[in-house]
């Protein structure tokens, strides 16, 4: 079969796509005979600099098309990759146009192959917050409506599938990729002490016998209204008085925090603050953090895998096997939950957790095997 397939057309575009198609590029590299793959990148990550970093540490092969697409609302974005993908498609007539995740360009592009009756497989279905008020969950749910093989990274987003009538057969469980990414890069990642000595802080900050903890926070609904940020800086603000934290700023909390005036909630002797970091120094800091309070999807998975407790500051997860199985907690912005949540883990009180089936590195060589045999 491999004389005679057409490249399987992979799609990115923002920085959580990246960690989930590196290794499954690998796998069809590695895989017997060779699965052909073109490598999209939509642009819509549209940070040059940090997009070339996530490539090399993630040892992803140059995009072989980019569409450079950019910024814009959810509508201009989606619409602009759906113009922008199509004479893509045409040009190189793929066996199946391959997308992962939640993002503008996974809804994108799957609606113009579906369309176009290029077979649409989706990697990471069936994850579900159930909360509609966010952008992602439109995407996911639209995305496995269209798709024609769904790859799940969980055994309960099945279920998820089967209650908005999509058949069992078009779904495989073959684990998570972004853990394979995670696994691979380990050994690899960026001491701590090295990345704040990079941005010139001390790095002894990371090696207090107490530990640290990492921060992240990006997600509107906690960083586009000023009370809600507030909030979040002030309860950061009393964290600090038990533990250390290292704070990765993302560009709209820190835009957000200076239009609304609110600097001085950052306690500089107790936090040190970072702009936004590679993928192999966030797996640094996270694998070495005594905890992580973020409102990420990926980070609630990573630290489940390495162990570290996670206090995730959002009213539902996509993932809620990282609560069922791992070591996330969900404290959403309740200041007293989330104080709470610090204490039990700094009192030994932290959920253990385990990592869940086919958490294991081999997600992506799974997918290969199974796509091979659904193309052939």
């Amino acid at each position: 079969m491999s004389a005679s397939i057409r490249p399987v057309m992979c799609v990115v575009g923002a920085r959580p796509n990246f960690m989930k198609m590196a290794p499954i590029l690998r796998a069809f590299e590695a895989h017997n005979p060779r699965i052909p793959a073109l490598l999209v990148h939509t642009g819509q990550h549209y940070d040059q600099a940090m997009s070339d970093q996530l490539f090399a540490d993630l040892r992803l092969p140059p995009p072989d098309i980019n569409l450079e697409v950019g910024s814009g609302t959810h509508a201009v974005q989606t619409a602009e990759i759906m113009k922008r993908f199509e004479p893509a498609l045409d040009e190189h007539k793929p066996s199946c146009v391959l997308v992962v995740g939640d993002v503008n360009s996974t809804i994108a592009c799957s609606l113009v192959a579906s369309k176009k009756r290029i077979p649409v497989v989706h990697v990471e279905a069936g994850l579900r917050s159930g909360d509609r008020a966010m952008p992602e969950e439109i995407n996911r749910v639209l995305t496995d409506q269209i798709s024609d093989r769904l790859y799940t990274t969980e055994l309960s987003a099945l279920g998820n599938l089967k209650r908005e009538g999509i058949s069992e057969d078009r779904v495989c469980f073959a684990g998570n990729v972004m853990i394979d990414s995670l696994l691979d890069s380990r050994e690899r990642a960026r001491a701590p002490g090295l990345t704040l000595a990079q941005h010139g802080h001390d790095p002894a900050f990371v090696q207090q016998p107490q530990g640290y903890g990492l921060v992240t926070m990006h997600r509107p609904s906690n960083v586009d209204n000023p009370q809600t940020l507030a909030l979040l800086l002030r309860v950061l603000d009393e964290v600090v008085q038990q533990l250390p934290l290292v704070f990765a700023l993302h560009p709209r909390t820190r835009s957000n925090i200076d239009k609304f005036g609110l600097q001085g909630h950052l306690n500089a002797q107790r936090t040190v603050v970072l702009p936004p970091q590679g993928y192999l120094e966030t797996v640094g800091l996270m694998d070495h953090a005594r905890l992580v309070l973020t409102d990420s999807g990926g980070l609630q998975e990573e630290t489940t895998a390495l162990g570290v407790p996670c206090l995730t500051m959002r009213e539902n997860t996509e993932r809620p096997i990282t609560v069922e199985q791992g070591t996330n907690t969900m404290v959403g912005r309740n200041p007293q939950a989330i104080l709470q949540g610090v204490r039990d883990i700094l009192e030994g009180r932290g959920k253990a957790g385990r990592v869940p089936e086919y958490w294991d590195g081999r997600a992506a060589q799974r997918i290969a095997a199974d796509l091979y045999n659904w193309l052939g």
